[in-house]
């Protein structure tokens, strides 16, 4: 069956060759059409640029040749504070000698002329640059594949490349919007009204220790909770004080992921054991125990068995991995708590 390119693949010429289409054979991720919607509806009405250009920063998001002349047309007028419109991106697109190459002043009166509404240009803003996204994953996944199957390539220096590709998607197209007072105040409104109904002083994490709650009201939602002290005097035991007293809340545990760079699980349980069953260290590692206190210490341990709390022994942990994670913890067992021993391995 013979294939039909310009079916299969559109207009080729206008489209730069990509990893994905000459090796796996498949059409990127693409929205041609809202490409078209989105330059038309900010050629048309000034007030939806700002709107866009929060969203898509680069004309390299665009995957058609032509699109990406105009949005960078339109990028270089707005950057001068001009005018957007019809007029002046032609002008602009002609000042560059690309206005025949993009299709003409034909094509860009029909991108403005198909533009039925430019409610939905945020949204249609947001696939174009979701695509883009994807887009890049693959070639990025593409040429890891390629360079992996090089004898000479360092494979510690392709995680590092790798990382880097990927931190400077994430860095360049997923920052955070700014949200406006008024939903900020909704939330916390919300927020104050369910500390009211709540009998407990402790509106976030309890810590477990009074004189701390009462100073904190429990560790709070989005807080960044440092431990500083000189070494070797016990923040890695006050940090699983901390998580068990999280994890085994009576009547409302919450979920804890404890992450050691530096210490071992097994150590950590250690730790654990000799904290709730008030045997020393010392005793538990060397086995050096009375009859009675083994016997407490295997009645305690399927008390903290049940408690929720999720180890990581990781030492080469880096913020990526544990990013991953925290994000699966949060949607299989919603971890309210995260503890980092410690963060300066990172």
């Amino acid at each position: 069956m013979a294939l039909n390119i310009k079916k299969e693949f559109g207009n080729t010429r206008s489209r730069k060759p990509d990893l994905t289409t000459m090796v796996y054979g498949k059409v990127p991720p693409q929205a041609n059409e809202l490409e078209e919607a989105v330059l038309g509806a900010i050629m048309l009405e000034k007030d939806k640029l700002a709107e866009v250009l929060e969203i898509i920063q680069s004309s390299d998001c665009f995957y058609v040749d032509a699109h990406q002349k105009i949005y960078a047309a339109i990028r270089r007028l707005f950057d001068k504070g001009m005018p957007v419109d019809l007029l002046t991106v032609t002008d602009e697109l002609r000042k560059t000698n690309e206005l025949e190459i993009v299709g003409g002043a034909y094509f860009l009166t029909r991108l403005t002329m198909s533009v039925l509404s430019s409610a939905h240009v945020e949204a249609h803003a947001r696939i174009v640059m979701e695509k883009f996204i994807q887009r890049e994953l693959i070639r990025i996944s593409g040429q890891v594949i390629s360079d992996a199957y090089e004898d000479s390539t360092d494979v510690f220096d392709l995680l590092d490349k790798a990382e880097s590709n990927l931190y400077e998607i994430t860095d360049k197209h997923l920052r955070k919007n700014f949200k406006s007072l008024k939903e900020v105040l909704v939330t916390t409104v919300k927020d104050i009204e369910e500390a009211k109904n709540k009998q407990d002083d402790v509106t976030g994490v309890p810590t477990g220790f009074k004189g701390l709650d009462k100073l904190t009201s429990g560790w709070q939602k989005n807080a960044l909770i440092i431990v500083a002290a000189r070494p070797a005097v016990g923040k890695t035991a006050f940090c699983l004080n901390l998580a068990m007293n999280a994890a085994m809340h009576t009547g409302k545990p919450f979920p804890v992921a404890f992450f050691s760079l530096e210490m071992g699980a097994g150590e950590l349980v250690k730790r654990m054991l000799s904290a709730v069953t008030e045997v020393s260290m010392d005793a538990i590692t060397k086995g050096r125990m009375q009859e009675h206190e083994f016997v407490q210490m295997t009645q305690r341990m399927h008390k903290l068995a049940g408690a929720p709390i999720f180890l990581d022994d990781q030492a080469a942990l880096n913020i990526f991995e544990l990013r991953a994670k925290a994000r699966r913890l949060k949607q299989k067992h919603d971890i309210q708590m995260i503890v980092i021993d410690y963060l300066q391995l990172m």
